[in-house]
């Protein structure tokens, strides 16, 4: 379908059970930039380990990024690192630029069946954003890189082992997530697939693969406004 901002209609959705959300800029908007911080801590984790400069670590990291999915997968296959401990120094942040979200929390809490938050992130991280933004209790479990063996998303095997672990019929299922390359396998699945775009997109600073070219035929929904687009499925 067209990608457009739009709030969808209920019977859009009406047969699905189990709901995916991504967790960094899809539970909480992007201008929060908590990932910002997140962004720092492994920028400082990859000068540290490969005695950098800054910006030339940054450099390598988002290459990681690029050709690996995540900065850790790259590290982990290049340098070996104890994934543990990136993990624990990468999300060593300030939550409290998230503040609970009531109309949210209700949002998903009346959704129908199962919700379930699926990140590239950790499990420490997606609870302590969760339980900040006051969501976490409306979750059914989270399933995080550490239970993906840190192959993150895009992969199709850990979408496999996702969906295998939970017992998800994909095609009364529904995957919300932050970045265009994310959506692409749960589409081939069956799954209705809703992108989230930052508010003021054209202000906004974002990185060039986070954006959608508004040709991709595996988006079906294009939101800036998580809380609205649930509030119209209800």
């Amino acid at each position: 379908m067209t990608q457009t901002k739009t709030l969808p209609h209920p019977a859009d959705f009406s047969d699905i059970r189990d709901w995916v959300f991504d967790l960094d800029n899809t539970l909480y908007p992007h201008h929060v930039d908590l990932f910002s911080q997140i962004d720092r801590n492994m920028t400082a984790y990859v000068s540290a380990l490969l005695q950098m400069e800054r910006d030339e670590a940054r450099k390598l990291q988002k290459q990681y990024y690029l050709d690996h999915g995540t900065t850790l997968q790259g590290l982990m296959i290049h340098h070996r690192i104890d994934p543990n401990d990136f993990l624990e120094k990468a999300h060593a942040i300030d939550y409290s630029a998230l503040i609970p979200q009531p109309k949210l929390a209700a949002a998903i809490k009346a959704l129908p069946g199962r919700k379930f938050i699926f990140t590239n992130g950790s499990v420490k991280h997606a609870q302590a954003a969760a339980e900040a933004l006051g969501i976490l209790d409306n979750f059914d479990d989270i399933f995080d890189i550490v239970a993906a063996d840190y192959v993150p998303k895009p992969a199709g095997s850990t979408y496999d082992k996702f969906m295998s672990l939970n017992r998800v019929d994909t095609k009364r299922a529904a995957m919300f997530e932050d970045l265009p390359r994310n959506l692409a396998v749960p589409k081939t699945l069956g799954m209705k697939t809703v992108l989230l775009v930052p508010q003021n997109l054209e202000s906004t600073v974002v990185e060039w693969w986070e954006k959608a070219s508004g040709e991709e035929d595996h988006i079906d929904y294009v939101t800036d406004d998580l809380t609205a687009f649930l509030e119209a499925l209800i």
